[in-house]
């Protein structure tokens, strides 16, 4: 019995964000369904009902939160020639690096979807072949989808180096030293 004023894709909407939230901070194997339940105000057979299994929640998280990256990203492009530098001091910048729930999904659920088989991996790698086409949008240049990959790598591991740092003074240097490797990665093979 579906409760009043609640449609499907409503509550199909919330456990989807509240499952990105909660894979991003605590992992796969971190937290279970009716953990994810809770956090998304719903009952566990509602999980169950919209995506099949934990795993099939998963899946949609992963989709949803890559596709934020893939809204974003024309976003600071739209913003002109140094549309890369704004990305970067937004994605290795402090608040970025502490908000682990919100963060993020390429950072937080790549080193999840190494540990599954291969319908998530091609989930992934279909997405991921997305960010890394619009990204070479904004780059010139014949090899600016390779370098595209490059820089989604770089940033990738970047933020994931941050996050496991403690010293604030050390995050900061290597912030700055991460983003000027990174722009410089990616000018390179312009004329």
């Amino acid at each position: 019995m579906r409760h009043k004023g609640v449609d499907k894709e409503t509550t199909k909407k919330k456990v989807i964000e509240a499952a990105g939230r909660k894979f991003r901070k605590h992992g796969y194997a971190g937290i279970g369904i009716d953990a994810l339940a809770k956090a998304a105000g719903v009952t566990s057979g509602a999980i169950y009902g919209h995506f099949g299994s934990k795993a099939g929640a998963f899946d949609s998280a992963l989709a949803a939160g890559l596709d934020e990256v893939l809204a974003a990203l024309p976003e600071f492009q739209a913003k002109g020639e140094n549309w890369l530098s704004d990305f970067c001091d937004y994605y290795l910048g402090q608040e970025h690096q502490g908000d682990l729930e919100c963060g993020c999904a390429m950072a937080s659920l790549t080193p999840e979807v190494i540990k599954f088989d291969s319908p998530q991996k091609q989930l992934f790698e279909t997405k991921m072949q997305r960010i890394a086409d619009q990204l070479a949008i904004g780059l010139q240049g014949d090899d600016a989808l390779a370098r595209a990959w490059t820089v989604l790598a770089s940033l990738i591991g970047a933020l994931n180096l941050l996050r496991a740092c403690d010293s604030a003074a050390l995050k900061q240097t290597l912030a700055t030293q991460f983003k000027a490797q990174i722009l410089l990665l990616a000018k390179q093979g312009e004329a």
